[in-house]
């Protein structure tokens, strides 16, 4: 069968405009195209690097979690084990020990046994050809056997590395397979020497490879063509989940798994709601329409937000404030830089917004002279960081508080929220930073001048 992969060559653009055109057999269980298993080969090399000696390491899928009757929430694949072996598939368990005095276990992958009850009722599940040509790794078993194989390698090992979400924004209230999988470990094998695999996780996954730029690229350009659809279908009296349906619309057509996030669609004063996902309103003339949003393509997330006129052309004053934002990003983009610290960072483009909003007469220079050096007086109106990583996840782990290394891919998202006046203004771009210092702007195609976007709305 014809494999399509991503590398470096000239860029995802060039190999979307060669897929649009050639429709070949593929080979894959998902709606998005295989990926090169070099990716999955490469990350656990540079994860079992960083091993002790001696050590064994395990990771398990996310669970499926029930919501009513016989109902699931929709499954996404934990990322870690995603990264690491590019198995995007429910009840799966990677184990991988360097050292295992047989090599035969160096990796191994635990997959769900299928059979004719879940064939019928459930679909496909990987084969064990189609698992080893999607992760690279030969030794596949079913997840019936783990528990014959890793009590067995554990009289072997000295180190065992498990893993666990730490990433600084999560909130866990009910117990994962990983934490599950922790408990039951220590208890039956109470005289290991157990590690933290997190913090290696965390240090990998924010640099980005050749491989995963390509991807980030994808879901970047189907974003982008979901922008532009709305660009050429919002008017006057279109309600924001019309506008919604549309994004939706366009994510699918293009091999998208699902938005990265709630997609927020947010006109008039709902601009001023930072998380507003009711997305219920009709959209009135005159008003903004905050739109932010991004498609996830083979588990990579795009981040997305522009402010466009409902009526297609802007006020003076929305143009004024619009503009003053789109100057503080563009001097963000060029103040982001390897090494950095995003929360100096954050505080650095702080001044830059404060300027604007001196300019526009929203605060006065009294004002910068009372402020709570906590709670700066630009908060008011910019109260939400300039950025995040972006990866895997759309909050994705990394160190705030570490220099940013190269490959890092962070967004730069600027706003200003006039409650009073009902105008809430953001862009954001998604930029990785190059190792020769340089910045690859993923949305650079993406209109954001206010004569682009006029220009596009009014030639429908």
């Amino acid at each position: 069968m014809t494999r399509l992969t991503l590398g470096s060559g000239k860029g995802s653009r060039a190999w979307w405009a060669f897929f649009s055109t050639f429709k070949p057999v593929i080979d894959t269980n998902m709606k998005y195209l295989p990926i090169d298993s070099q990716l999955f080969v490469q990350n656990r090399k540079q994860y079992t690097s960083h091993l002790k000696p001696n050590s064994i390491a395990i990771f398990n899928s996310n669970d499926e979690m029930p919501f009513n009757a016989d109902q699931t929430h929709p499954w996404k694949q934990n990322s870690d084990i995603f990264y690491l072996s590019g198995i995007d598939q429910e009840e799966t368990i990677l184990l991988i020990y360097p050292d295992s005095p047989n090599p035969k276990y160096r990796e191994a992958l635990f997959l769900k046994k299928t059979n004719e009850h879940i064939a019928i009722w459930e679909g496909h599940k990987y084969t064990e050809a189609e698992a080893r040509a999607a992760s690279g790794i030969e030794t596949i078993h079913w997840v019936e056997d783990f528990n014959t194989v890793f009590p067995m390698l554990m009289n072997h090992a000295e180190h065992v590395y498990l893993n666990t979400n730490e990433n600084d924004r999560a909130s866990i209230k009910v117990p994962t397979r990983d934490a599950r999988f922790i408990e039951e470990t220590k208890l039956r094998f109470p005289m290991h020497k157990y590690e933290r695999s997190a913090p290696i996780m965390a240090k990998l996954r924010t640099v980005k490879s050749i491989w995963e730029r390509d991807l980030m690229q994808i879901a970047c350009d189907i974003t982008n063509k979901a922008y532009r659809r709305v660009l050429n279908f919002v008017k006057p009296g279109v309600m924001e989940f019309e506008i919604e349906a549309e994004i939706q619309h366009e994510f699918l057509r293009n091999r998208g798994t699902r938005p990265a996030y709630g997609s927020i669609i947010a006109s008039g004063p709902s601009a001023c709601v930072l998380h507003y996902v009711d997305n219920n309103l009709r959209c009135n003339d005159g008003d903004l329409l905050l739109m932010d949003f991004g498609v996830e393509y083979a588990n990579y997330c795009a981040d997305l937000t522009r402010t466009i006129p409902v009526s297609g052309k802007f006020t003076q004053r929305q143009k004024d404030v619009y503009n003053a934002v789109l100057r503080v990003q563009k001097k963000a983009i060029d103040m982001m830089h390897i090494g950095m610290i995003l929360k100096d960072f954050n505080a650095e483009v702080g001044k830059v917004m404060e300027s604007e909003l001196l300019g526009l007469g929203l605060i006065s220079k009294q004002d910068i002279a009372d402020q709570n050096p906590e709670w700066p007086a630009f908060k008011k109106y910019f109260m939400h960081g300039t950025g995040h990583f972006l990866g895997l996840d759309v909050h994705d782990i990394g160190d705030h508080y570490q220099p940013i290394p190269a490959g890092a891919v962070l967004t730069c998202e600027p706003g200003i929220y006039i409650r009073e006046e009902g105008i809430g203004i953001r862009i954001e771009n998604d930029i990785m930073l190059m190792p020769d210092g340089s910045k690859y702007d993923f949305m650079k195609d993406t209109p954001s001048e206010v004569e682009e976007i006029e220009t596009i709305m009014n030639s429908k």
